[in-house]
């Protein structure tokens, strides 16, 4: 059985094929990124499309597409034309900050129902501006004829005619109830988002269309994907991918976890042949985005670069960095929250600060995994990915953080192998995996300095 799984990311879309020789990526393509103002993020819906359709045709004859998509990140189109009637809103946007302060009282009935906070980083409050701020959204609406939806319902209705999500990717959008895993009539009343232009909710693997003929047999949201391909199946499993942000997930299966205190979000894992598993969700809003934003700074001119440092580590030299260019997500939920390094003085170098910022994506991570570990034990093992796993002294340095072994997978692309794997039936994952345990036992004085370095970032915007 050949599946093309595609991975429709924050900076690029690609395809896995998965055959019997095994799986590979047969095709990558980057897309623009649009920041039309401070703190906002759009992407070209027709730009995305299109390689989706070339990922597609770079794939050949398949049996099956698998669909994993960038989450949160969202849009208006025609329900008749197919054409898009805002851009994609990326779930780093913050452009809906200031206006969801004023949903304040509703907070507590929004975390009960949708297990969310009130944060933009979530689609509803994105729908919320696009009908008030685009006059087309509003026209379509009134004939009837609007479609909101995240990436993967517009691909799917444009490519397959289906007008669809899966409920890994509904349980990101703050209008879909945890529970009954359908839409929520009060959610959508909070937010003001019409219900009838929202796409069906489907189990993650089943019937989404056809494309050319082939038949869609899964869709979910790119963290569950990745957390699929990494065989996190139990309990305490988890994962972490490290992309543009850094998402930490850990299965709770059949029950839902709620942490509002903790800063953590229930999240639907998957949803197959009428069951679903649960997970608990706690991200880093910038990871690779910090270090490509390090690179054009002048920091460091290559990625290999940051294979290895000279000097011990930075944080116990008190040279710390705070990656909040977006805020801070888990557990401190802080939009107002600033990037800074602390601890400079004049003899500190680039070489210094690169080593801090990787340092500081770590330590983030590592507080995520700490209130992960307060209410849903994580077990001794931790899977990673990503392109910042690429670098030895980050990975190491987790593992000190962490105080865990970190399992790095010879094979990286989990995202889109566990798409193809929920597209096609569990398959084994290919390649290899290396270990690589803690080689300082004690840590404790690095997240104090971290943690002081933190408070000093936030409530700074």
């Amino acid at each position: 059985m050949r599946i093309a799984a595609i991975d429709q990311g924050t900076t690029s879309t690609r395809v896995l094929l998965l055959d019997e020789s095994g799986a590979r990526i047969v095709r990558a393509v980057k897309h623009k990124q649009f920041h039309p103002q401070p703190g906002w993020v759009e992407h070209d819906p027709e730009e995305l499309l299109r390689n989706v359709r070339e990922c597609l045709a770079a794939a050949g004859e398949v049996d099956a597409i698998g669909l994993a998509n960038q989450g949160e990140s969202c849009l208006a189109w025609d329900a008749v034309t197919g054409h898009a009637l805002s851009p994609v809103i990326v779930w780093q946007d913050n452009r809906t900050s200031t206006w969801l302060e004023g949903l304040r009282d509703a907070q507590a009935e929004v975390m009960a129902r949708a297990g969310l906070p009130l944060d933009a980083y979530f689609s509803a409050s994105k729908f919320s501006w696009i009908l008030r701020e685009i006059p087309e959204a509003r026209a379509a609406l009134a004939a009837g004829r609007l479609r909101l939806g995240t990436t993967d319902a517009f691909f799917l209705d444009r490519l397959a005619g289906v007008f669809a999500t899966d409920v890994t990717t509904a349980s990101r959008t703050s209008l879909m109830n945890l529970e009954t895993r359908q839409w929520d009539a009060a959610l959508c009343r909070i937010f003001g988002v019409p219900m009838e232009a929202l796409p069906e909710i489907r189990e993650s693997a089943g019937d989404f269309g056809e494309i050319g003929g082939v038949p869609v047999r899964a869709a979910l949201v790119d963290q569950q994907a990745a957390l699929y391909g990494h065989g996190c199946r139990v309990v305490g499993d988890a994962k972490i991918t490290f992309g543009t942000g850094a998402f930490a997930l850990a299965v709770t299966g059949a029950g839902i976890v709620r942490a509002p205190g903790q800063g953590l979000l229930p999240t639907v894992a998957w949803a197959r042949n009428g069951t679903a598993d649960y997970a608990v969700d706690g991200g880093v809003y910038d990871a690779g985005s910090a270090v490509e934003w390090g690179q054009r700074l002048g920091l460091f001119n290559a990625f290999d670069e940051l294979d290895s440092f000279e000097a011990p580590p930075a944080i116990t030299r008190k040279l710390a960095f705070v990656p909040a260019l977006s805020g801070l997500a888990c557990p401190h939920w802080d939009r107002s929250a600033a990037a800074l390094w602390v601890g400079m003085d004049a003899s500190t170098t680039k070489r210094d600060m690169a080593q801090a910022l990787l340092e500081g994506i770590a330590l983030r991570t590592a507080e995520v995994v700490a209130a992960m570990h307060a209410l849903v034990p994580i077990g001794e093992q931790i899977s990673v990915d990503g392109g910042l796993t690429r670098s030895a002294y980050f990975v190491q340095f987790l593992a000190n953080a962490l105080q865990r072994e970190i399992l790095l997978p010879e094979f990286d692309e989990l995202t889109a192998f566990g798409c193809a794997a929920m597209a096609g039936g569990d398959v084994p994952r290919p390649g290899g995996v290396q270990a690589v345990t803690p080689d300082v036992a004690d840590v404790a004085g690095w997240h104090e300095v971290f943690g002081n370095a933190v408070r000093r970032s936030q409530a700074w915007r």
